[in-house]
């Protein structure tokens, strides 16, 4: 039975269509619930994190409930994918927004009105103008999709205006249920988007922000692109992945960087013109093995599902900037990595963009919160995924066995003197000499090292001069850092200098004490990063030294279907489907059918080449 037939059969359950259509035996979490709730006419707002299932909220109940199911979203460049990832299971969906010429925009519009679409995307500017909205009174609307629903909250980096119209749905569509949809949000942007989106009414689903196939390591920066290499050549060879940076001239300089060295990265910016990230994006999306380097101008709403990792060569600006975009790894629930770098200069860098940012003083405020809690991530000792959930009120109960502290746990030491010689040095130079100085030189003086500036300025004349030569510049690099994210330290906005705090003084009048974290030397041998368990994606299947060619092979066949269709990768199979193949290696169509992720389209789209592929490997 095709999906049409499901889809508009009167009797066709929820579970039926995720069975037949999606290929998928059991619902994950509460995926069951939300589908009901909207199925039956009911309002809903979920938090879920990616990878978890978020579409399937929508585009199940779209395909049970009459008419079509209407998604905004706002990116417009993967409209297309989407569309295409639907067409491969079956389901009847188009879009509309201003990639498109006349005629096809009316072919979408006509096949709307007729009924013959399950699907509709939109652009949440394109309810703007009146035109759309006359469009939608002349079909059957099953239901309202708000992606991305946290581009409503104007604390957020990812807000658009158009969104703050979508509280209208309500009034111009009285009786038609919405869904809004976000994978990132604190309790206070869940309470903002209901707000702005009149869904205070509704249900609200918060599933679980953990993802275990995640392993998260945040290591001290040294020089980054050596460090990125290393990890891309020992870890991840020949896997797809996006690198973040702050800047466009580092986005730049790393994607040559990698190429230089033979691997396929390619660059992803603002200022690029619009043709070359289009086509950047594409290849990324389309092609195996191809690194992103990009500014986090890339990435919403990417569905590219065989991520492999996520790496920052900056710090992020906020934990939930950070959740999001490392979100990005591994949405196929295979073993994926969250890599992070950051050092003193990246907190000296960001406090000088808050400092020099638009908006009063309670934004400013709001921005240092941000950063002060990223900070405290990048420093705690504890378990990693225990904080990171923390900040997004949910429990954990640590040790999670696949963060950087949990499978090579630094030390905390006592760093109260350390840090009472740093800010006496500091207070010294600015106090006695009415000086400020950077933290390379203020390093110098309290190792004892008689440079040529300190020799100048006399700063070897210092009570403080050579009374740290226990710590290695580095080690003292490090307290400075902390200090830095303790809020005991603060860095000159103009200049780059190191200033006091009022807290200072709670440490330098020893009626504060401070401990630091100490950081690990890198553990030795790979690291352990255990699949989810449990949920409606294939679960990662073991590949035996037999198995491994059988697998590329697949690949293989994978990426030449898709080159023909035009279609990326993944909208023919997952990853993590192949795998399963090459592990049970099916007889026929029949055992075919049995193996997650094959639904009754891909089966009959795909299912013979595929077992030709498979058999031809054997």
């Amino acid at each position: 039975m095709t999906l049409p037939d499901v889809a508009a059969h009167p009797t066709a359950t929820a579970l039926d269509v995720l069975r037949d259509v999606f290929g998928y035996d059991a619902f994950r979490g509460e995926q069951q619930q939300i589908i009901e709730t909207i199925a039956d006419g009911g309002d809903a707002l979920v938090l879920m994190p990616t990878g978890g299932g978020k579409s399937l909220c929508y585009q199940i109940p779209a395909l049970v409930r009459r008419g079509t199911g209407v998604v905004i979203s706002p990116l417009i460049a993967l409209m297309q994918d989407q569309v295409d990832a639907l067409d491969a299971l079956g389901v009847r969906a188009g879009f509309l927004n201003s990639t498109q010429d006349p005629d096809q925009r009316r072919a979408v519009e006509q096949a709307y009105r007729s009924g013959e679409l399950d699907l509709l995307y939109l652009a949440p500017e394109r309810l703007g103008v009146e035109s759309t909205a006359r469009l939608l009174d002349q079909g059957t609307i099953a239901l309202f999709a708000i992606d991305e629903a946290h581009c409503v909250s104007q604390w957020g980096h990812d807000f658009r205006p158009d969104y703050l119209r979508l509280s209208e749905l309500a009034e111009r569509w009285p009786g038609v249920p919405r869904i809004a949809l976000t994978a990132t949000a604190t309790h206070q942007t869940r309470a903002e988007i209901a707000t702005r989106l009149g869904l205070t009414e509704a249900r609200h689903f918060v599933a679980s922000f953990d993802r275990p196939n995640i392993t998260y390591r945040v290591v001290p920066k040294d020089n980054p692109g050596r460090q990125l290499l290393d990890l891309l050549r020992t870890e991840h060879p020949g896997d797809a992945g996006i690198v973040y940076c702050l800047s466009r001239a580092s986005v730049e300089k790393t994607a040559q960087q990698l190429t230089d060295q033979g691997i396929r990265a390619l660059p992803y910016h603002a200022g690029l013109p619009a043709h070359v990230r289009s086509a950047n994006q594409s290849t990324f999306l389309r092609e195996d093995g191809v690194i992103m380097v990009a500014t986090i101008a890339f990435g919403m709403g990417i569905d590219k599902p065989d991520v492999r990792f996520v790496a920052h060569l900056d710090l992020p600006k906020s934990v939930e900037g950070y959740y999001q975009e490392t979100g990005r790894a591994g949405r196929d629930g295979l073993p994926s990595t969250a890599w992070l770098t950051y050092g003193l200069a990246d907190v000296v860098q960001q406090r000088k963009m808050i400092a020099e940012s638009d908006g009063d003083l309670a934004h400013r405020r709001k921005l240092s919160a941000h950063l002060d809690a990223m900070l405290a991530l990048c420093e705690t000792v504890e378990c990693r995924r225990a904080q990171l959930l923390r900040y997004f009120g949910q429990d954990h109960a640590g040790s999670c066995g696949a963060c950087d502290t949990c499978q090579n746990p630094p030390e905390a030491w006592d760093g109260t003197v350390p840090a009472q010689k740093l800010l006496s040095a500091v207070f010294r130079l600015d106090r006695e000499r009415n000086q400020r100085f950077g933290v390379g030189h203020v390093v110098d003086i309290l190792r004892g090292k008689s440079t040529p500036k300190i020799t100048q300025w006399g700063h070897d004349s210092l009570t403080v001069f050579g009374v740290g030569e226990d710590l290695s510049e580095g080690e003292w690099r490090s307290v400075a850092r902390q200090l830095l994210a303790l809020g005991l330290l603060e860095v000159d906005s103009n200049h780059g200098t190191l200033v006091l705090t009022e807290a200072s003084a709670e440490v330098l009048g020893r009626r504060r004490d401070v401990r630091l974290r100490r950081d690990p030397r890198p553990a030795s041998g790979s690291t352990r990063r255990p699949a989810r368990s449990g949920g409606a994606r294939p679960e990662a299947a073991p590949l035996s030294d037999a198995d491994q060619p059988v697998f590329e092979r697949l690949r293989a066949w994978r990426a030449a279907t898709a080159k023909e269709q035009g279609v990326p990768a993944y909208v023919v199979f997952h990853d993590a489907t192949l795998r399963a193949v090459a592990t049970e290696q099916p007889a026929d169509l029949d055992a075919l059918s049995g193996i997650s992720g094959v639904g009754q389209a891909k089966l009959e789209r795909y299912g013979e080449g595929i077992l030709a592929a498979l058999h031809a490997a054997g």
